[in-house]
């Protein structure tokens, strides 16, 4: 009997052993990706962000055709801002690209024959000189083509490393591509694509017009528009990423920089799964990750309760007043349980480059001399100048917010003296006040506007909502700076 239990123990030792064995050479099998197999050849999905290809699934390893082209071309930055970027693909950020371990990507790189410069890429997913950027240097109207074998799970930045690297940067010229391990990554039912960058232009921020590029503050770092995806709004109001509640969403968010670190946090929710800089180390239950330049990060959360969810960089002033804002609806039934309260709306919402500080009747204002616009383009552009400084407390429709912000639609208060209006925009206000018979006492912030832009925001008000339809001069609002 202990002959027949000896022997058993040894069976049962010598499986375990073989299996162990088995295992560790299947694992050292995966690991080894330079020598993982190649079946067949496919063309590369390309997609434009917030969009991402199709998960690659359990397919095999492959030799993947990746073919994009570098457009320069002028875009907006924001309302009434025209900029030139410099593109992967005609988007910024560039083209997603989707691949597996093991796969052997054949790369080419096209330059417009329009383009004025010569460009490359550097992808951090490859493994040689340059990461692609000794081999991809193309002047416009030419074509270069590299080959790399995917060696390494994870999301990684590729970007232009053509000098001056950072103007090439700076002007749009960065993306994604994923990296996923053998089997793919775990199922989502949805999946974006967000990727912040900063931007340098030689006007102020909010600056009508054509901006160029301004290469002095880029070195010093000194930003004029945060943003995802290119653009001031590129993910908020119809452009917003959506999902249903009971959904899990992942993102994949890039950091093309140039130079600013994120703060990335979703304000309203928990990130139960983080891929820390991209890669294969989770953290798990976090609230705000940090993404550096160059850098990335896979983030998972499962949508609980419907509302709609603002994406932000949390250096709080980058979201609000520079740009760093995106949305994500998520639509579906309440869950009283895990939330419940009243909803007002206008909370978390852009506004804009203008300047506001404190009341303070002793500051002397610069009187800018400008010439009246017709009364429609006046109109037109103080509803654009309302959008970016008074909407989160005047909201929309101008009904304010109850027992805080008094209405500007139909308000006694505003239609019964014009110059008040004016110097409480060029001074601010503090003090109670009655409004349509309620009482308000908060505080009006100053407003850093220019004459004309004081006369085109409140002329806007008064053209609205049922106000009195007055045309504010410019020549009004400088009385009042003069205390006339």
């Amino acid at each position: 009997m202990k002959l027949l239990k000896t022997i058993c123990v040894i069976c049962v030792a010598s499986i375990l052993f073989y299996s162990c064995k088995k295992d560790e050479k299947k694992e050292l099998a995966i690991e080894d990706s330079a020598t993982i197999y190649i079946k067949g050849t496919m063309d590369a999905e390309l997609t434009s962000p917030p969009f991402v290809p199709a998960p690659i699934g359990d397919r095999p390893a492959k030799k993947l055709l990746v073919k994009m082209e570098i457009l320069e071309k002028e875009g907006e930055m924001t309302d009434g801002v025209k900029y030139v970027y410099w593109t992967f693909g005609g988007t910024v950020p560039g083209s997603f690209i989707r691949t597996r371990v093991g796969d052997e990507v054949e790369f080419t790189l096209s330059n417009h024959p329009d383009n004025k410069l010569p460009h490359n890429i550097d992808m951090h997913a490859v493994t040689g000189p340059g990461g692609g950027a000794e081999s991809s240097f193309v002047a416009p109207g030419h074509e270069k083509t590299f080959s790399f074998k995917a060696l390494n799970p994870g999301l990684y930045v590729y970007h232009c490393a053509t000098a001056p690297v950072g103007m090439h940067i700076a002007n749009g010229m960065y993306g994604l591509i994923l990296v996923e391990p053998a089997g793919g990554l775990p199922k989502v039912d949805k999946e974006y694509y967000i990727m912040q960058g900063d931007f340098y232009t030689k006007g102020a921020t909010d600056e009508k017009g054509l901006q160029a590029f301004d290469m002095t503050k880029a070195i010093k770092e000194d930003a004029d528009y945060v943003v995802f995806n290119g653009k001031v709004g590129a993910l908020t109001g119809d452009n917003a990423i959506t999902a249903n509640v009971g959904e899990t969403v992942r993102l994949f968010v890039g950091n093309g920089g140039p130079n600013l670190t994120s703060s990335f946090h979703v304000i309203g929710e928990i990130f139960d799964k983080v891929h820390i800089e991209g890669g294969s180390l989770i953290n798990e239950n976090v609230q705000t990750t940090s993404i550096p330049s160059g850098g990335a990060a896979i983030v998972e959360f499962k949508v609980e309760v419907p509302g709609t969810f603002i994406i932000v960089d949390h250096a709080i002033f980058r979201a609000f007043n520079k740009g760093a804002l995106g949305m994500l609806k998520v639509s579906g039934e309440e869950n009283k349980k895990l939330y419940s309260g009243v909803k007002q709306e206008g909370i978390y919402h852009p506004e804009g480059g203008t300047i506001q500080t404190m009341p303070d009747n002793n500051q002397k204002e610069i009187v800018v001399n400008t010439k009246e616009k017709p009364l429609a383009q006046k109109i037109a552009h103080g509803k654009q100048l309302y959008m970016t400084t008074c909407f989160a407390c005047h909201q929309a429709e101008g009904q304010g917010i109850p027992n805080a912000f008094p209405p500007l639609a139909k308000s006694d208060y505003l239609n019964a003296d014009v110059k008040r209006a004016i110097g409480i925009i060029l001074n601010g206000k503090t003090g109670e006040i009655t409004v349509n018979g309620s009482k308000y006492n908060s505080v009006m912030t100053k407003q850093t506007l220019s004459e004309e832009e004081v006369a085109d925001v409140l002329t806007y008000v008064y053209n609205s909502w049922g106000n009195n339809k007055t045309n504010v001069s410019i020549s009004t609002v400088k009385e009042v700076k003069n205390g006339k």
